[in-house]
């Protein structure tokens, strides 16, 4: 009866939260409340399962909630602005260097955590790049959702949020021995940025060399076709137009684009003669994350006073900064404690014990073991098939419970679990919000995108579990 009751339990959220017809909050509480009332608990011992469970996410949303918030200020003062300008001027107008200094962009400006901010800084200060000199639309949008890929990691971005909430520990816990695995996916990005660089200059130089009626319009015909049959229905419409013939060729000189141009509000908000001590802070607040010297949240916590004082000071200031990130960082605090909610009723009902113990009958024992390198290798196919709510809150509990059964830790499931999916292969999923604001804002046809970037953020995985394999974090057996 329980094991019929968690499937069907996580079967309902699952249809639910891929079909979009309520928000993941009402899916995650609302669900296992009921189920448990048809399975037999009463309400106080409903309770008590939900107490349990939201003890086990207040860490990990406490800290999710600051960190978007820090970041966010960081962001208002203009901390990363130096970097963005110098990584465009470095682009200059060498397909290669473009599509590197995109790839390290998009890292760089993902160092929030939030995609839509990456798209929305990388995106527009490129594009004009890669229009200037004919290269496509689709390698912007590759190598873009490459550099988001690979910091998609970070222990304040969704996904590891989410796990950490899964497991139960801390999400610094799953991320810092995914850090060389992390780094190697990196530079793999950029190894391929490269490679998609030189593949343009190929392509450039091709049509530079055709006659001079036929080139223009290869380029123009190639542009136009990208830009028109886009299909966002969750993004901005495209920024694409079609080349006029008085446009530079690629062997003028390009001009970097005005990528720091700010609104007034922006503006006023900049911070210059702070940019050294909000830099040193910043690295302050990842030096002690990583070493471990206090809980995330606490870390965090400190971060954000010390930057608003310092930054911000005054009521009205303070106030407006907060309420401006506001938004971002309670949609996911509200998510991740209704998960809470609806991890302590499958565990305190006994649920997913009973899921996993059937079934431990069904998988051959031989391959059990093995599940972890499973789960990473397949986590960017399987990012095309479930968003991170439905995997790290609907499948992977069972997955980690399924594991222990042969010795098998729940957190090398999670870690091996955060190696593709929803973090590398969030670019190419339909199922989250930001990645129609990738193909809207580059101008790209959605399974044109997918196409072009699944093998490479496929490879990019592959790597980083080639990577974790090596140094122990996962691993073929059991190690529990």
């Amino acid at each position: 009866m329980l094991a019929w009751a968690g499937f069907l339990t996580i079967g309902v959220i699952l249809a639910l939260l891929l079909s979009n017809r309520v928000a993941a909050v009402v899916a995650l509480a609302g669900v296992p409340i009921v189920f448990a009332l048809i399975a037999g608990f009463g309400p106080a011992e409903i309770g008590e399962f939900v107490a349990d469970g939201l003890g086990g996410v207040v860490g990990v949303t406490v800290m999710f909630v600051f960190a978007i918030t820090y970041f966010g200020v960081m962001r208002d003062a203009g901390l990363f602005d130096p970097l963005i300008r110098r990584i465009v001027r470095w682009a200059g107008n060498a397909p290669v260097t473009i599509c590197v200094a995109t790839t390290a962009l998009a890292m760089a400006a993902h160092l929030d955590g939030a995609g839509a901010t990456t798209f929305l800084i990388t995106i527009p200060a490129m594009i004009p790049l890669f229009d200037r000199l004919g290269m496509s639309r689709l390698t912007l949008s590759v190598c873009v959702g490459l550099g988001a890929g690979t910091m998609n990691l970070l222990p304040w971005g969704g996904p590891t949020a989410r796990a950490a909430a899964t497991a139960g520990v801390p999400a610094n816990d799953l991320w810092v021995p995914l850090i060389p695995a992390q780094l190697a996916g990196m530079v793999v990005a950029l190894a391929i940025a490269w490679f998609l660089g030189a593949r343009e200059a190929r392509r450039i130089k091709a049509l530079v060399t055709e006659p001079a009626e036929t080139a223009p319009a290869t380029v123009a015909t190639e542009r136009t076709t990208t830009a028109t049959t886009t299909t966002t229905p969750a993004g901005p419409p495209s920024t694409g137009d079609t080349p006029s013939s008085d446009e530079p060729t690629p062997e003028d000189e390009a001009e970097p684009p005005a990528a720091d141009e700010l609104t007034d509000e922006e503006r006023a908000l900049r911070r210059p003669r702070l940019m050294w001590f909000n830099a040193a802070l910043t690295i302050a607040v990842l030096a002690a994350l990583i070493v471990g010297v206090a809980p995330p949240e606490l870390i965090f916590l400190v971060g954000v006073v010390v930057a608003l004082v310092v930054n911000y000071p005054g009521l009205k200031s303070q106030t407006a900064r907060i309420e401006a990130h506001a938004t971002g960082a309670m949609l996911m605090a509200t998510t991740l404690l209704a998960a809470g909610s609806f991890l302590g009723i499958l565990e305190g009902s006994g649920m997913i014990t009973a899921m996993a113990d059937a079934a431990t009958s069904v998988i051959p024992s031989s391959a059990a073991p093995g599940l972890p390198v499973i789960i990473g290798v397949l986590g960017v196919p399987l990012s095309l098939l479930f968003g991170p709510d439905a995997f790290y809150f609907g499948v992977l509990p069972v997955l980690n419970a399924l594991g222990e059964q042969y010795g098998v830790s729940s957190i090398e499931m999670t870690q091996a679990a955060l190696l593709g999916q929803e973090t590398v292969g969030f670019p190419i999923s339909p199922l989250t919000g930001s990645f129609y604001l990738l193909v809207g804002l580059a101008g790209v046809d959605i399974g044109k995108h997918i196409k072009a970037l699944f093998g490479w953020a496929w490879l990019v995985s592959v790597v980083m579990v080639v990577v974790a394999l090596l140094t122990g974090v996962i691993a073929f057996g059991a190690t529990a």
